[in-house]
């Protein structure tokens, strides 16, 4: 049998308002709309790559991080790399993320989207 080829096209992410955190995403990232409905968006790399979407999910419920017994699990987070961790950071902040309050690294820093998803911004070579 030979193996069947599989692509990578996308990510997704649920949140409350599907629209509503596209726009963070828009913001954050400068990524231009492919996609773009209240309940699915969708944000396109410029020079192409994995695209990044949101879907609504009315029962969302954020992620713990870091997560304890009982608590909601991350499932996936989002890895950015960055030229300026400071810089980037404020940027992030501004465009409505939460610096998260545990850090487990010098050189990353993990923020909370406004959907409660964990997401790192690091240096290269972090």
């Amino acid at each position: 049998m030979t193996m069947p080829s599989f692509t990578l096209s996308g990510v997704v992410l649920g949140a409350p308002k599907a629209r509503d955190l596209a726009d963070f995403y828009h913001r954050l990232l400068g990524w231009p709309f492919g996609d773009d409905a209240d309940d699915w968006s969708t944000l396109i790399p410029p020079g192409g790559g994995t695209k990044l979407s949101f879907q609504t999910e009315a029962d969302h419920v954020p992620p713990a991080w870091p997560a304890g017994p009982g608590d909601q699990q991350m499932m996936a987070h989002l890895d950015i790399r960055v030229d300026d961790l400071e810089t980037a950071g404020a940027h992030a902040v501004a465009c409505g993320a939460r610096l998260a309050k545990y850090q487990p690294q010098e050189d990353v820093r993990v923020y909370l989207d406004p959907a409660g998803h964990p997401f790192c911004l690091f240096l290269p070579g972090a």
